[in-house]
């Protein structure tokens, strides 16, 4: 009998900062099941977003390129960007994967088009349940413009129910009706992106009306460990799920977030938060396990970015990238099993007239908005950013900005969403 193609589920919290979770050193918030993941599997110390905000993150994790190939280099607004979204020329992991047999959903969040044509199910995606926008009332499921936005396929369709509870009761059920055929699960939680309200709140945001966009909570912090402890509880039900049916040697599970931390979370004493490019703006807390695959209790400390899980998907599942299509992602699996110890690239990161170039142990950022500022910093002693070497290495840093500007000529779409 042929061995059967391995399942995923890809898990992504929405503004989880770096020390936000208890396997990254939180204190305050309690996630025993990411924190279990990273038990059955490795943790990932130096994995990054692609994006410093939210759409440019999914479109690089759903293409495998850099968001500037695709012109997705800013938020798709809700009030500005209403048929603005990922190209319909560009192909997504879940359509190849579903060329090869695997059934595959989204639950939760997409952020990559408001307009019909962009909807998840015209994107390789058997099922859609969830929002459009950047973030609903979490019962209400209102955008902040005072859209309703909860979808069943690609139709509007509205659900009660607390939005992490609605993206785990999809994803437990999906697995249910599909455990005997492989599957791709991308569970796309709102937590803990504002408003920031918990699972014993209830829905404010009425059609027309969706303000205050942070929520009427005063007690943010409170609130934001209530959400992502209800998160957690509910990978802890997917975890359980697929132990049940005996799927762990057959599925790899994948967690990580999709930028910095924006208001009461914690950036882990990096400096910067979401939007910054700063590190505390896109190195995020990523986890994964694979029983029989990927070895228990590891730390991963080689440079990962969320472009590379498309590569690494294809690969498991043994398909063939489209021909012509650039990738800028890389296979990971290789680094997650031990195999290798470090991947020999640059990576680069471009936001609203701030870029950044990391280099091994180094990363140049330029600041447009700040006067043209140019810092060096050496990352394995200097990981805050808190000592700018840029006088001390005056080549290395006209060479490393030679290559951000070389990238820049490569990847530019022409016209970019910023």
């Amino acid at each position: 009998m042929a061995q059967r193609r391995p399942n995923i589920i890809l898990i992504v919290a929405d503004d989880m900062g770096y020390g936000d979770c208890s396997c990254f050193g939180s204190d305050a918030i309690k996630t025993p099941n990411i924190d279990a993941i990273a038990k059955r599997g490795i943790r990932f110390t130096d994995f990054h977003s692609n994006g410093a905000v939210c759409s440019p993150t999914r479109a690089a994790l759903l293409t495998g390129r850099y968001q500037q190939r695709t012109g997705i280099e800013g938020v798709i607004t809700a009030k500005n960007h209403r048929d603005v979204g990922l190209p319909l020329e560009e192909s997504t992991f879940a359509e190849l994967l579903k060329d090869k047999g695997y059934r595959t959903a989204l639950f939760g969040k997409w952020h990559l088009g408001y307009n019909q044509k962009f909807n998840p199910v015209h994107r390789g995606f058997d099922e859609f349940a969830g929002f459009v926008a950047g973030n609903v009332d979490y019962f209400s499921h209102i955008d902040q413009e005072g859209h309703e936005d909860w979808w069943r396929q690609n139709a509007l369709s509205p659900e009660d129910g607390y939005t992490t509870d609605l993206v785990t009761k999809h994803g437990l059920r999906f697995i249910e009706e599909h455990r005997d055929e492989p599957f791709c699960l991308y569970l796309a939680h709102e937590c803990p992106h504002y408003p920031y309200q918990g699972p014993n709140d209830k829905g404010y945001r009425t059609p027309g009306n969706g303000r205050p966009i942070s929520g009427p909570r005063e007690d943010k912090a409170q609130a934001y460990k209530e959400m992502m402890e209800s998160m957690d509880e509910g990978i802890g039900l997917i975890l359980e799920r697929v132990r049940e049916h005996g799927l762990e040697e057959s599925t790899l599970i994948f967690f990580f977030s999709d930028n910095g931390p924006s208001g009461p979370g914690s950036s882990g004493g990096l400096r910067g938060k979401k939007g910054s490019l700063w590190e505390g703006g896109h190195r995020v807390p990523a986890v994964a396990c694979w029983k029989g695959v990927i070895p228990e209790g590891r730390e991963v400390d080689a440079t990962c970015i969320g472009m590379d899980l498309f590569p690494t998907m294809l690969g498991m599942a043994g398909v063939t990238k489209p021909a012509g299509v650039t990738l800028d992602g890389m296979d990971i699996l290789p680094v997650m099993t031990g195999d290798i110890d470090d991947l020999k690239r640059d990576l680069f990161w471009r936001f609203k007239g701030k870029r950044a170039v990391r280099s091994g142990k180094w990363k140049l950022t330029l600041n447009e908005q700040d006067g043209d500022a140019k810092e060096l910093h050496d990352l394995k002693s200097d990981l805050s950013e808190s000592k700018n070497v840029i006088e001390d290495n005056p080549e290395l840093a006209r060479e490393l900005e030679a290559r951000i500007e070389r990238w820049e000529a490569e990847v530019s779409r022409g016209e970019v969403l910023s």
